[in-house]
């Protein structure tokens, strides 16, 4: 059998806790999921109930964007230090511009 020692290791003075980073998550995806669904309405709100039909054909290319809104949304909200009102703005006009992107593409 082996002899062995039991090392002393000196160890380094603990670091003090930090923030748990994972709290801009839940708001964020709340934020990007209500600004798909906002810009989910600018289409009937410009064109009417005649925009059923268009969706009837092109939803999954719509619903594909939700998942990225939600994405968006924790992104943005990580990005800009977990203020709220910034964070919202920002993922509203960036979740209607990608619908706009998209509706614009499908109508072309």
């Amino acid at each position: 059998m082996r002899n062995s020692q039991n090392i002393t290791l000196t160890r380094s003075p603990s670091l003090p806790a930090t923030a748990d980073e994972t709290t801009w998550s839940f708001p964020g995806a709340v934020v990007g999921f209500v600004a798909w669904l906002l810009a989910l309405a600018i289409p009937f709100m410009i064109y009417g109930s005649n925009t059923l039909f268009f969706f009837l054909y092109t939803w999954p290319f719509f619903l594909a964007l939700m998942p990225v809104s939600v994405v968006v949304g924790i992104a943005l909200h990580s990005l800009l230090g977990g203020r709220l009102l910034y964070s919202s703005v920002a993922t509203l006009l960036t979740v209607a511009a990608m619908f706009g992107v998209l509706f614009m593409w499908l109508l072309g």
